[in-house]
């Protein structure tokens, strides 16, 4: 079976021309379903029926893995099994008459507004509390993704507005409120001028480019601070940004375009989420601005 796996990895890196990031996350999730289908004591992938992969979504549910990932790999899968029905390995294509999992199990964690005030009340003056403010209030203020994030450059942010590079190297113009704007120009005038050389705008103590997990860990560390039980990741002030946008009247597709969803129905599952009609935009509607 390893060689099945192998084999797809390389149909979906040549043909489909999937982002790096996204190979990675499929073939993990793909050897987790192998090894699985092992532990079942199936040697063969002809020897499987619908009985399994649903026993292994139930049992990721049971190991308490997020919505999110469940779903990711259940598109894994399906992109696996229209694989092998497509070189013949199979005669039918198993996972396809299934169904994908309901949309209100894919409800992401989201703070409320409350919480986020909370969150971004870093009232220390120390470089450390500075920088984090900044970030912090930026993932809120715009909705980028953490990667987004360790990408910036100085020259990226304006007065108003913020230059995303996302997916596919795809650029986005995203507003910026003044509140954001404020905590990254007192980031800027107190710490970047020890760090003169680094392009990028979010940096370490030691004057490097933040990390993904650096940001993580940061936004880790005030959520505990400030007593937060929810699961608090830079994600999470994504998934809070839209929502809070949502609830607040702003059109999906002014959404759309800040969060950088190519399609539409990424963004439409915040809406399983609001409790307002989509009416207006950004300025008019962030709790933030």
């Amino acid at each position: 079976m390893d060689e099945y796996l192998n084999n797809f990895i390389v149909y979906i890196s040549s043909e489909k021309g999937l982002l790096k990031n996204t190979i990675q996350a499929y073939r993990r999730d793909i050897t987790s379903f192998l090894v699985f289908l092992k532990k079942k004591e199936k040697k063969s992938l002809n020897d499987i029926s619908f009985k399994e992969i649903i026993s292994y979504l139930a049992y990721m549910k049971m190991e308490s893995l997020q919505s999110s990932s469940i779903y990711r790999a259940f598109m894994a899968l399906k992109v696996f099994f229209r694989f092998l029905k497509k070189e013949n390995i199979l005669t039918i294509d198993l996972i396809s008459y299934l169904d994908a999992p309901k949309v209100w199990q894919l409800i992401p964690e989201v703070m409320t507004p409350k919480e986020v005030e909370n969150l971004l009340n870093i009232e220390g003056k120390k470089i450390l509390d500075l920088r984090d403010k900044a970030l912090l209030e930026l993932f809120y203020a715009t909705g980028i993704r953490v990667s987004e994030a360790c990408d910036l450059k100085l020259g990226d942010i304006t007065e108003e507005y913020v230059k995303v590079k996302g997916k596919g190297e795809k650029e986005r113009i995203v507003p910026v409120g003044k509140k954001a704007i404020l905590a990254i120009n007192e980031y800027l005038i107190t710490f970047r001028p020890k760090a003169q050389k680094e392009e990028f705008l979010f940096i370490s103590q030691r004057g490097k480019k933040m990390d993904r997990s650096n940001m993580w860990r940061r936004i880790k560390f005030y959520a505990k601070q400030k007593g937060i039980t929810k699961d608090i990741s830079p994600h999470t002030l994504r998934h809070s940004f839209a929502t809070h946008l949502l609830e607040n009247g702003a059109d999906l597709r002014v959404i759309q375009e800040m969060l950088g969803h190519s399609d539409i129905s990424t963004t439409d599952r915040y809406t399983q989420i609001s409790k307002s009609h989509v009416k207006k935009a950004f300025d008019q509607f962030h709790p933030r601005p």
